[in-house]
């Protein structure tokens, strides 16, 4: 099976750093998209990072230059560190992954088949 599993997260105030992982596992693929996606209440879900098998990465404007996706092949894993987080960062984020080559990945999440549970970001004023 494919799994994804997600751990960090967690409450902050305003300026903290937070740290999301995703272990992925039941699969071996040669081509790929993995990303992070956030939804708020009352918010649609949106992407926020995207990863590819070549290490290519995209952001949402509204984290570029403080969020940082990255992966480690030897643990089959994807991270995203958060750093000077805002209230606005506050919502349930999603680790996804899809097979297949993109030019880009896509941040549209109806592109990903394969979900984590979800694990909550808090951030306080």
């Amino acid at each position: 099976q494919v799994q994804l599993v997600q751990s960090g997260g967690g409450s902050v105030q305003s300026g903290g750093s937070l740290r999301l992982s995703c272990a992925a596992s039941g699969y071996t693929w040669n081509n790929y998209c993995m990303g992070w996606f956030r939804q708020a209440p009352g918010k649609e879900r949106e992407g926020v990072a995207t990863i590819d098998n070549y290490g290519r990465t995209t952001y949402s404007d509204s984290v570029k230059g403080r969020f940082t996706i990255s992966r480690d092949n030897a643990k089959n894993t994807m991270t995203m560190q958060m750093n000077s987080l805002i209230p606005g960062d506050t919502a349930m984020y999603y680790c996804a992954a899809v097979r297949g080559t993109y030019y880009y990945c896509p941040m549209k999440s109806d592109a990903y088949n394969y979900w984590g549970q979800g694990t909550q970001v808090t951030v306080s004023s």
